[in-house]
């Protein structure tokens, strides 16, 4: 188990973190001890009234917040009344026992964890010091847990590392139970991937034998905004029963999809130039269709074409593996667009087939090779720790939120202005 440890200054900073992802259906509230309602029943200035009370009664303290997460290793599926003692157990270590705090299980990674937030000012008013707490006391703490419920220590997760980042493999209708098979697949893609619509999600998970299904705009389901998730054949065709995603561990539902498109609309602007980067050295010189796909992907780009009946090319979707991101070619620029790119293949015959592409415009200008711009790799590299790839997504997030926080009270400033 991996206890990461932060301090600060704000309870409600805390608190509103985990209640964000609580209202996207990525964490819930398991337990609340020191609260005099059940978890269920407490609002968000219950939660919030309960801390901030305490750590009125010592205003010379600053430093006031504990916000602990606790990281089991992929594949320790504990049950939620486990995760209640193990969470009750740690801050007894910790010394935090006796006081109120606040437990909530993530389903936003591709390992079990908790979210713990409470404050360090007591109900007299006297301060339980963090010196040393994150180096000594919270180790032992650790420890002691790891041992009483035969959990993977924390210095073992690191050879677990290529594990957590271990690539998916296609569903095989009838050789895995399909639910099972069906939520494993798109926790991870729903969880690693920035994609803001279900065909930009269904160009993921695709790859998987697994699509996301609203069902026909005329039906009762496309309606109520549900949503299934079935398995693909060979030949892309459903097969089996659908799952609906209500059923699914995590929830990803279409409302709760809808506010990770926002989000995610957010984590991949960052992105958008590396992307377009790489295609525009693929499209330095007229290449053929399929010539193009093999380059990206050997970057380690996926592109998906989008045709007619009659074979015409209507929609192009790239998806960059190693970012995690998806991007339709319009959403790039007006010249990576399907209707752009067809000038840009060339007449491609092959003994079998022959391309419907023609090089309508041969004097057209490649495109423009954008200025250098780098990013790091979110997805994280061979000198990374343990931790940094376990919470640079939260990071991100946290991020990402904010600044959807500041773009609204700009549009509300606005919308003063006479």
């Amino acid at each position: 188990m991996v206890a990461k440890i932060k301090t600060g200054r704000s309870i409600i900073g805390a608190i509103n973190y985990n209640e964000h992802k609580v209202r996207i259906g990525k964490a819930e509230l398991v337990s609340a001890p020191g609260y005099l309602k059940d978890p269920a029943n407490l609002m968000f200035n219950d939660k919030l009234q309960r801390l901030t009370d305490l750590a009125n009664r010592n205003e010379r303290t600053l430093v006031n917040a504990l916000h602990v997460s606790l990281n089991f290793a992929v594949g320790e599926n504990l049950d939620k009344d486990v995760l209640q003692q193990i969470a009750d157990d740690y801050m007894d270590g910790l010394g935090f026992g006796k006081q109120p705090y606040l437990v909530y299980q993530h389903h936003d990674a591709g390992h079990p964890h908790l979210h713990i937030v409470t404050t360090n000012i007591e109900p007299d008013g006297k301060r339980i010091s963090f010196h040393l707490l994150a180096n000594r006391t919270s180790e032992a703490a650790r420890k002691q847990v790891e041992l009483t419920y035969n959990l993977v220590k924390a210095e073992d997760q690191g050879k677990q590392q290529k594990i957590i980042n271990r690539p998916l493999e296609q569903l095989n209708y009838g050789k895995s139970e399909t639910k099972r098979s069906i939520t494993n697949v798109v926790n991870e893609v729903v969880k690693a991937y920035k994609f803001t619509s279900i065909p930009e999600l269904n160009a993921v998970l695709n790859q998987y034998n697994v699509t996301a299904d609203r069902g026909s705009k005329d039906s009762r389901m496309y309606e109520r905004n549900g949503l299934v998730y079935w398995v693909l054949d060979t030949k892309g065709n459903k097969i089996g029963v659908p799952i609906k995603a209500s059923s699914i561990y995590g929830k990803p539902t279409l409302k709760a999809l809808e506010d990770r498109f926002r989000l995610n609309e957010v984590l991949r602007k960052p992105l958008k130039e590396q992307l377009k980067s790489k295609v525009d050295k693929v499209l330095s010189s007229p290449v053929s269709k399929f010539t193009f796909q093999n380059k990206l992907k050997a970057e380690g780009i996926q592109v998906i074409f989008r045709q007619n009946e009659e074979g015409r090319l209507y929609g192009i979707t790239f998806v960059d593996h190693g970012s995690k991101s998806v991007f339709n070619g319009s959403d790039l620029g007006k010249i990576y667009s399907a209707a752009s790119l067809i000038n840009w293949f060339k007449n491609e015959e092959t003994p079998h087939s022959k391309s419907v592409f023609k090089n309508e415009n041969s004097s057209s200008q490649a495109p423009h090779n954008p200025d250098n711009f780098s990013v790091s790799n979110p997805t994280g590299g061979d000198g990374e720790s343990l931790l940094n790839i376990l919470f640079k997504e939260e990071q991100q997030d946290m991020a990402a939120i904010s600044r959807l926080q500041q773009n609204k009270r700009k549009k509300k400033r606005k919308g003063h202005t006479l």
